[in-house]
């Protein structure tokens, strides 16, 4: 295998030299190279871009079974990350999560789940037929937030199902809330119990002390990264990291493949070798630019009237750089203060919910898109104005239990009928009921639909937030299970 030197990318760099080499394209992709490529993708690629956009050449290795260029990058990522193995993705950390799933589950199997996991999460249990034991996270009664799973919640169930074969979590959460992995890691293993990771928002964490422990470093089996939602890649890259002595290498790898593109771009896989390259090379400092961005940006949120941000939440760890904005004293929504931002002051969170918004703080952030912010949020208070919600309490951001009837992948396959909303008490699920973000389902295929969910649906519809999965979007109906034909789980 042809080495490549360390301070390099070797994808991108054999992606040059592919092109260089001027053989005549008689292959994928039919643009050949940028030759036939329309003016409108010639805007959005580069001319060399569209040279070196090609797949499948013996130099440019082959991701289902590394042997050279692609091989040498996820072992500078490993490396980089103090993982035994990495596997690039190319189909979104959705594809990550659902990898680590069929690797460490077979059918049957019970795993503990966090009930404000991401929609990937359910839809992996769906493909290996695992059954979820959900646990209800910590919350935010002031900010109106889902926390993280704490570790006495965590220990009791495991007490209770002493036979789960994985704990799946979500840390740190969407809000950059991080649960306590290495005290959960060490208990887990002591049981051989795997310890599965989703840490879309945590490609980051490696790079400062000031942060939260990454998952491998903390014992993580499993954890899924990623790399375009903090870093430098383009989105839809991630990575899947691995250092585990319950799981067998090949069996993750023949997951990875059973979920990824037999065609991957190489532009996509590029931009995760280059991104691990400048996290190489400049890593500690842009991280810690983009934390005392975030600390600056804090202390001035809680100057500003009627708006407030917290840096630390009892029991847990917190990433700063994750910036919750609470708006609730102006008498706005989130959803209705993002549509403000975005219109008048031209400035666009990451998401809002009802009481709050969320800003991502970078390493490509610089005190002058910071003082802009601010600048803007300052201006929230001209829009101040009382509640246009009716009772606020109804609205908060809390995932609420419904009992799981069907197993996920039960339910996937039964046969369903659509019934009005309003008569849906008691009847079981059939299809992922989500607001959009942060994407946690509120129903999941199999769960008992109860009177207090369906007063959540209604509230949520009526301050105008974003709803995906269902078969009907206006949610007057809703998919059921033919029959009520169910298993007392537990």
């Amino acid at each position: 295998m042809k080495k490549f030197l360390k301070d390099i990318a070797p994808i991108s760099e054999a992606m040059k030299n592919y092109s260089a080499d001027g053989a005549l394209a008689f292959h994928t992709p039919g643009h050949k190279q940028g030759l036939g490529a329309h003016s409108l993708l010639k805007e959005l690629i580069t001319k060399e871009g569209l040279r070196r956009e090609v797949s499948l050449m013996e130099e440019l290795d082959d991701l289902h079974s590394p042997q050279s260029c692609i091989k040498e990058a996820e072992e500078l990522a490993a490396k980089l990350w103090n993982a035994d193995e990495v596997f690039f993705i190319v189909n979104g950390t959705t594809s990550a999560v659902q990898a680590m799933i069929l690797a460490a589950l077979s059918p049957g199997d019970l795993v503990l789940v966090p009930r404000n996991a991401h929609r990937c999460v359910i839809n992996g249990l769906i493909l290996s037929g695992a059954i979820p034991i959900y646990l209800m996270p910590e919350v935010d009664q002031d900010f109106g937030i889902s926390l993280n799973l704490s570790f006495e919640t965590i220990k009791t169930a495991v007490e209770k199902y002493p036979q789960v074969k994985a704990l799946i979590i979500v840390s740190p959460n969407y809000y950059g809330v991080a649960a306590d992995l290495s005290k959960i890691a060490k208990f887990l293993h002591e049981r051989k119990i795997l310890l599965l990771v989703d840490e879309a928002h945590g490609a980051h964490l490696k790079f400062s002390d000031q942060l939260p422990i990454s998952a491998i470093d903390a014992g993580a089996d499993l954890s899924a990264q990623s790399t375009h939602k903090i870093l430098g890649s383009l989105t839809q890259t991630s990575m899947l990291m691995m250092k585990s002595k319950l799981i067998d290498v090949e069996c993750v790898r023949r997951s990875v493949s059973l979920l990824q593109s037999t065609s991957p771009n190489y532009l996509l896989l590029a931009s995760l070798d280059i991104a691990r390259l400048q996290m190489q090379e400049s890593g500690a400092e842009l991280i810690q630019r983009a934390i005392k961005l975030s600390q600056i940006l804090r202390n001035s949120i809680n100057k500003i009237d009627g708006l407030k941000t917290f840096d630390k939440i009892e029991g847990f760890d917190l990433d700063p750089t994750k910036v919750t904005v609470n708006v609730s004293e102006l008498g706005l929504t989130g959803i209705e203060a993002e549509k403000i931002l975005r219109y008048d002051y031209k400035i666009q969170c990451e998401l809002s919910d009802v009481n709050n918004l969320l800003f991502l703080i970078t390493y490509a952030d610089t005190e002058n898109e910071i003082n802009r912010l601010i600048n803007a949020l300052k201006k929230l208070y001209f829009h101040k104005k009382f509640s246009s919600i009716d009772n606020k309490k109804n609205y908060q951001l809390h995932i609420t239990h419904c009992p799981l009837k069907l197993s996920p992948r039960e339910a996937f396959y039964s046969s369903t009928t659509k019934i009005n909303l309003t008569d849906a008490v008691n009847k079981i699920c059939a299809e992922e009921i989500t607001f959009y973000p942060p994407g946690i389902p509120i129903l999941q295929p199999g769960e008992l639909i109860t009177d207090e969910i369906i007063d959540y649906i209604r509230a949520n519809k009526k301050i105008g937030r974003r709803l995906i999965g269902a078969a009907d979007p206006s949610l007057n109906t809703i998919k059921i299970i033919k029959k009520n034909l169910f298993h007392n789980f537990f």
